[in-house]
């Protein structure tokens, strides 16, 4: 009879093992999350507001805004909840879904990141056509492209169903765990 197992929980590794530097580790991710929602906000309000900005480049700005509060919502609050209450498990599911859900946004951002370099390669190297080529029209179906995301699906549920076939308790994969882990980087 083979030996098998399952998981059901990680366990993972505190930054630190005094309290006082718990507190300290969350105060700065705090303080870190909160930058990002103020700055990210604040660009999502301006572009949102000002007609003036109401440009590609500007509405490229704006999505790539939302992505990041997405992608810093996914890791963040649960760093601080370990840091703060001194828990160090994390169920299966959750583990795979942070880990699908910050894949995807980071995958999504890379496509929003290669369409704006596109914008700004249209600006800057034909730039009387520069109305035509990327007029509202094109934004919209270039944003709706970004925002099908078929892409920015697929990377982390090739990444979550090759992760899911593991065998973790055998070294052959914690090694394919290391690598999945490390590519992801």
């Amino acid at each position: 009879m083979p030996n098998s197992s399952s998981i059901s929980e990680f366990l993972l590794l505190a930054l630190a093992d005094t309290w006082q530097l718990q507190l300290l580790h969350f105060w700065l991710l705090l303080g870190i999350y909160l930058a990002a929602l103020l700055g990210n906000g604040l660009i999502s309000t301006a572009v949102a507001c000002d007609h003036r900005l109401h440009t590609p480049m500007y509405f490229f700005l704006l999505n790539l805004a939302l992505l990041d509060l997405g992608c810093i919502s996914t890791t963040l609050p649960r760093a601080m909840a370990n840091a703060l209450w001194h828990t160090r498990d994390i169920s299966y599911a959750g583990c795979a879904a942070q880990v699908f859900f910050f894949v995807f946004f980071i995958s999504a951002e890379y496509s929003l990141l290669t369409i704006m370099s596109y914008d700004r390669y249209v600006a800057i190297c034909k730039p009387l056509h520069y109305g035509t080529l990327l007029g509202s029209r094109a934004c919209a179906t270039m944003a709706a492209a970004q925002h099908n995301m078929l892409f920015s699906f697929l990377v982390p549920l090739h990444c979550h169903t090759a992760l899911k076939s593991l065998h973790l308790c055998r070294p052959e994969g914690l090694v394919c765990l290391t690598t999945a882990l490390l590519s992801l980087q």
